[in-house]
């Protein structure tokens, strides 16, 4: 009568108590004598088919996370790697050219419990499986991201993909490397930090020089598992945005003439009367490219917000943030008599009602205001709004945490 005998994979040390090993894959190994009517004699192992050695890591309970999952062999070679977390959610990964060893693409996030199956081939061809966990510690501390542009949007030649982070970001290579952008004309662009006007940490990622419209732009930033650095926290999600490049509309603000021109695949649309910020003090606009930001419409703008005292205190209509430092586009008609003729505005870029509501409805976030004028307070910064296109590309390349 025959008998079958399991053969164990020997786990390697490092895989503690708290990690479970299973294999499965009975060998037959019997043979009958019709003589003798005695029991079976069992298979002998040949050297070539000794019992595989796994090796996982990292192993244990509360582990730190922040690490890939590795997978080693020794007897044999790995035909499969599968790590799931307890919602089914896979670790991808490569495994060497020799069958050898395995490592996932991505590391092990915070406070999550995993299971590796390694599925291998001992040098005499026996097919058996290992399964081994391990758990890791929960973040201390989570890091968030806001980003713009939104999913399914279609925004302006001049829009970043921007990322503002909740935490201090000191690891910014390793952030950096997690963050890809792919275009649908592989658009050349480049990645920048900065100090955001709220005093955050800010990444954006600009083109060359402005988007070519069409564009179909797509960032996935596969954060989840990374750590921000010393006071920032660990990422515990992914991000993921995609959006499409509009028409090529430049708006061109000369403030010396007291006028702007909305530029449309090169054709002029049509010129507006304005009046811009008053010379000789902190009322003064900004010049250089400013990126509109959103239509904002109908706010309340208070003079004491943006540290002018008590200069004005109303309902405005028909508004266009261009930085975080409060200048606008919008309706003015308290100035009318200045519109083309005077800067007298309190910094913003002011028109009629009537020119105001049109060019709302005209432009989209993402539109670059060109701005030209003698007397101004400096050039946009790049943290204010998205000023990064004051910057040359030269400049710009340096900002990346990868240079």
């Amino acid at each position: 009568m025959s008998r079958s005998s399991h053969i164990p994979v020997h786990i390697h040390a490092r895989v503690r108590a708290a990690v479970v090993a299973a294999l499965v894959a009975p060998l037959a190994a019997c043979s009958s004598s019709a003589s003798s009517g005695g029991p079976a004699a069992e298979a002998t192992p040949s050297p070539d088919d000794r019992p595989v050695t796994v090796s996982v890591t990292p192993t244990g309970k509360r582990i730190p996370a922040g690490e890939p999952v590795r997978v080693t062999v020794s007897g044999g070679r790995l035909t499969s790697v599968t790590v799931t977390d307890a919602d089914g959610r896979r670790l991808a990964g490569k495994a060497a050219a020799d069958g050898r060893s395995w490592v996932s693409d991505r590391k092990a996030v915070p406070g999550t419990a995993y299971e590796v199956t390694a599925a291998t081939r001992s040098a005499g061809g026996t097919a058996r499986t290992a399964r081994a966990g391990f758990t890791t510690a929960p973040a201390d501390k989570v890091n968030k991201v806001d980003w713009r542009p939104g999913t399914g949007t279609t925004v302006g030649v001049a829009q970043p993909v921007s990322l503002v982070f909740d935490h201090p970001v000191k690891n910014r290579a390793e952030v950096e490397k997690q963050l890809k952008v792919t275009t649908s004309n592989d658009t050349e662009g480049s990645w920048g930090w900065m100090r955001d006007w709220s005093g955050r940490d800010r990444v954006d990622w600009r083109p060359r020089t402005y988007w070519k419209p069409g564009t179909e732009v797509t960032l996935k930033a596969e954060l989840n598992g990374t750590d921000s650095g010393a006071d920032g926290g660990w990422f515990v999600r992914d991000y993921t945005t995609a959006f499409t490049i509009g028409d090529r509309q430049v708006v061109e603000v000369d403030l010396d003439r007291h006028r702007l021109a909305l530029v449309r695949n090169g054709e002029t649309v049509r010129r507006i009367p304005v009046s811009g910020g008053t010379p000789g003090g902190d009322k003064r606009s900004w010049r250089g490219t400013a990126v509109l930001m959103a239509k904002e419409g109908t706010i309340n703008m208070n003079s004491e917000t943006v540290g002018l005292a008590d200069a004005y205190d109303k309902m405005v209509d028909h508004s266009m943030r261009l930085t975080w430092s409060g200048m606008y586009a919008h309706a003015a008609p308290w100035n009318a008599r200045h519109l083309g003729r005077a800067n007298r505005s309190s910094g913003c870029i002011g028109m009629s009602d009537a020119d105001a509501a049109w060019f709302y409805g005209q432009v989209r976030p993402g539109d670059p205001f060109e701005i030209t004028g003698k007397d101004t307070k400096g050039v946009v910064a790049p943290g204010n709004g998205f000023g990064a296109w004051n910057l040359s590309w030269a400049e710009w390349q340096e900002m990346s945490a990868l240079r």
